[in-house]
């Protein structure tokens, strides 16, 4: 996630390595929460962005202006889960990193 008291936008990589495979649940979730925020801010607000995932999974995501209250409180939700299941499952398997820009 990148940050500079809003957020800009953020980027995902790396596979957790909990579970095998199809059988890994917090990268199941990351995956879920993060194609949802995707979806929802390009459905449901009026926010400009860009997304691009690559042959990896990797998703890089970002606001091609500045977001509204709609996008910004998606990304806090984003934010919050991925927290979540960081604080759940600890740092061995998923880390939060912010970025100011």
């Amino acid at each position: 996630m990148y940050s500079d008291k809003t957020y800009r936008g953020f980027s995902v990589s790396g596979h957790a390595g909990y579970e095998n495979a199809g059988k890994d649940i917090i990268c199941a979730s990351v995956s879920a929460l993060v194609i949802n925020t995707v979806n929802a801010v390009d459905a449901l607000t009026e926010n400009v962005c860009a997304c691009e995932q690559d042959s990896s999974g990797s998703i890089k995501f970002k606001f091609s202006s500045d977001s509204d209250e709609q996008g910004q409180l998606l990304i806090r939700a984003l934010d919050m889960g991925l927290s979540n299941i960081e604080k759940e499952y600890g740092k061995k398997y998923l880390q939060v990193h912010y970025k100011e820009v």
